[in-house]
């Protein structure tokens, strides 16, 4: 019998039951097992790893295990380039357009409010969002851990938060999504650019009020809502501040 040791290491831990957690571990293989196989029988998804190490080399998914090889498994890097080292991928996981699940909707908002392109529909099914993930080169968001088990998925990540703006969060410490934010540069509910509107042609079309107080409109150029900085956009301003002075404190 094919037997291997596993280390994991930082948050793929929490796939791991706890007697397995941030140490080595030895375990049967199933005969022919790769390196995929074997990292998702013990509960990983392949979408969460971006560097593997077997024997201290580094490795596709599709090397086969052997009797007595040690495998270290590594999430997404975040401070260091490892481009030369990438096996598992022909590219790093943080390509910066993503598609959601039917259950982060909030998350999804948040996103496109932070500027990133995100795809939402709660209608979407996990054969979609895997089939657009694949072909658009997007980073699949979930808390479904089998979604992310599917083979035609290469970028995902699984959310562990459960309300939206600490989802946010979770993401943008992650992914160092700091430095590419561009915050109110897409629509919340269509995900295409907003654009400048001259005042004098967004005023007809808001209450008088909000026309008296604000001088700068946006305008979706797809769905054509109007946007304009008002208690919401405050609120909003107000989530993302801790979030982009984290990113650039370092």
């Amino acid at each position: 019998m094919v037997s291997a040791t596993f280390r994991f290491y930082e948050e793929l831990n929490d796939f791991l039951p706890a007697e397995r957690r941030r140490q080595a571990f030895t375990c049967p293989c199933a005969r022919a097992a790769t390196v995929k196989h074997m990292i998702e029988a013990l509960g990983v998804p392949h979408t969460e790893v971006e560097l593997v190490l077997l024997n201290g080399e580094s490795v596709g998914f599709e090397r086969l295990i052997l009797d007595g090889d040690r495998v270290a498994v590594y999430p997404k890097f975040e401070a260091l380039d490892i481009s030369p080292l990438l096996k598992v991928r022909s590219q790093p996981l943080r390509l910066l357009r993503f598609i959601a699940d039917a259950h982060l909707g909030g998350l999804a908002s948040l996103l496109r409010m932070s500027g990133f392109d995100t795809l939402y529909d709660n209608a979407f099914e996990d054969g979609q969002i895997a089939e657009m993930a694949a072909q658009q080169g997007r980073i699949v968001l979930t808390r479904d851990r089998e979604l992310l088990k599917r083979r035609i998925i290469s970028h995902g990540c699984y959310v562990h938060a459960l309300k939206p703006a600490l989802q946010l969060r979770e993401l943008f410490e992650r992914l160092d999504l700091a430095r590419s934010a561009k915050p109110f540069s897409l629509c919340l509910h269509c995900n295409r650019p907003l654009s400048d509107i001259a005042p004098e042609l967004a005023r007809p079309r808001v209450p008088p009020r909000v026309g008296a107080l604000y001088s700068r409109f946006l305008i979706c150029v797809n769905c054509d809502r109007l946007y304009w900085e008002g208690s919401h956009w405050r609120s909003m301003c107000d989530l993302l501040k801790p979030l982009l002075d984290g990113g650039n404190s370092g």
